[in-house]
């Protein structure tokens, strides 16, 4: 019998991934270990274990899983719809449990704590998101908006849509935010522009552009920091 087709049921029970969890905890099991307990069973030619590995192998790991169709999952030998919705719903709560914010107001008290806010949710999206965080004099997020998606382009990104939500909620100040889906923070000269018109339009009105974070993949750039507010 090789490696290959041992079943779940010939591994020693105190090998097999769910008497390992409850032994020592989730944190000590592997990818594989964890994704074969969501799969529950494999198929009758292969054991659950192996058919995780498998998975695992066609995405490469874990981060090109979190953006699956249930198409490519059952696409996959030994992956029906209802296994397929498990790791769905899995990568969902997941995504949920990262993007979690206490009730207790988030306060900004430097630029990466403005990148934390927003990192997980933004750093893998696949177009470029403008989003606004509006604060109050504590420097307190009140709200976090998405005001454009797409390439970002001081034609489209207006002001006054900006500064509108900012009276509306009575913020005291901004801090602006987009992501580079390339994962490189690094600056355009059109993110320049577009910080340009917001800074000159706050100052009108009174509300303070606080910053122009730029995402990337688990980095990011602050304008502030560079220098150029």
């Amino acid at each position: 019998m090789t490696a290959q087709t041992i079943m779940i049921k010939d591994v020693p029970k105190d090998d097999r991934p769910r008497e390992r969890l409850l032994k020592f905890g989730a944190g000590h099991l592997s990818n594989q270990e964890l994704l074969a307990i969501l799969l529950g069973s494999g198929t009758k030619d292969e054991s659950v274990m192996s058919l995780s590995n498998r998975v695992l192998m066609h995405f490469e790991g874990l981060t090109l899983m979190q953006d699956a169709a249930i198409e490519e999952l059952t696409a996959i030998k030994g992956i029906g719809t209802a296994k397929g919705v498990v790791i769905l719903s899995a990568i969902e709560l997941g995504k949920r449990m990262n993007q979690y914010k206490p009730n207790e107001k988030y306060v900004i008290r430097s630029p990466k704590d403005g990148a934390d806010y927003v990192m997980e949710e933004m750093r893998n999206l696949n177009q470029e998101h403008f989003v606004v965080l509006f604060l109050n004099t504590k420097n307190q997020i009140i709200q976090r908006q998405t005001i454009f998606i797409g390439s970002l382009n001081a034609s489209i990104v207006h002001p006054r849509e900006i500064f509108r939500e900012a009276v509306k909620r009575s913020a005291a100040s901004i801090i602006v935010v987009h992501n580079h889906p390339s994962g490189d923070p690094s600056p355009s000269q059109e993110d320049f522009h577009v910080t340009r018109r917001l800074l000159e339009s706050g100052k009108l009105i009174g509300i303070d552009v606080l910053d122009h974070l730029i995402i990337g993949d688990r980095k990011f750039v602050s304008l502030k920091e560079k220098g150029y507010l």
